[in-house]
């Protein structure tokens, strides 16, 4: 298992592998050619980053057989996906702000972050494997009365891409077992979400086939997986922790 981690450390962004609370320094790109510098860290002598840059970050919307029945949706046929902005990225420990013309609902939504480590056009789903890099947490946040304000326009990217409101990571996990994943969104100590990736309609090595065909996804792209039923408004001062076992725990705090 190797958990590759993005931080800062004496005002220098860097690249290295997370293991039992130290971290070992890399040099190079971490989807291409690296090498260890030898330096080691204490995870406590660090500032994680979000783990990756990506040109392009994908949201699914319906993507769980679960929350389709709940709702009454009907199983889409093809993946239905939005994009949140480079702007919003946010990395593990930092707040969530309410945008300053927003008063109304904001949401936590716990996923699962595909992370993509080679250039992939029209693959197959078999190739797929060979071009996930790995898999981290995402927290998709969600002014959720801006995304329906206007009738004509669902407003998807406005409602999910203010600053602050993409928080990722902690790390990218490289070997991931994903039949067995269990995502979890803990709300102030309290677990609110609680679901099995084993349940998504497109599933990681399905969905990044499929998507491949209606764009080029780059090394560092994220795609988010989609939500099951769960997710809700955070209150602010409420910290909100999206947990998933084998990757890891990506917390946050709302602030008003």
């Amino acid at each position: 298992m190797t958990n590759w981690i993005r931080f800062t450390h004496d005002d220098q962004t860097k690249i290295g592998q997370l293991d039992d609370g130290t971290v070992q320094c890399y040099q190079g790109d971490m989807f291409g050619t690296n090498e260890s510098t030898g330096e080691t860290l204490r995870l406590e002598e660090i500032e994680p980053g979000y783990p990756c840059e990506p040109r392009n970050f994908l949201g699914l919307w319906n993507n769980f057989y679960s929350r389709a029945e709940k709702e009454g949706w009907d199983v889409p046929p093809e993946p239905l996906y939005f994009s949140k902005l480079a702007s919003s990225y946010s990395p593990p420990g930092k707040k969530i702000v309410r945008p300053v013309d927003y008063d109304g609902p904001v949401y936590f939504e716990a996923e699962l972050g595909i992370v993509i480590g080679k250039t992939c056009k029209q693959i197959t789903e078999q190739q797929s494997a060979e071009h996930i890099f790995g898999y981290t947490c995402v927290n998709d946040v969600t002014a959720l009365e801006v995304l329906g304000r206007d009738k004509s326009f669902p407003q998807w990217v406005r409602s999910k891409s203010y600053d602050s409101f993409c928080p990722f990571g902690p790390v990218i996990n490289t070997d991931v077992d994903l039949d067995s994943l269990i995502i979890r969104a803990v709300l102030d100590g309290e677990t609110r979400q609680e679901y099995r990736v084993s349940d998504m309609v497109f599933t990681p090595h399905r969905l990044v086939s499929i998507l491949s065909h209606y764009m080029t996804l780059l090394p560092g792209d994220v795609i988010a997986c989609g939500t099951a039923s769960g997710s809700g408004p955070m209150q602010d001062g409420q910290v909100i922790d999206i947990e998933i076992d084998g990757i890891g725990k990506l917390t946050s705090t709302m602030q008003g």
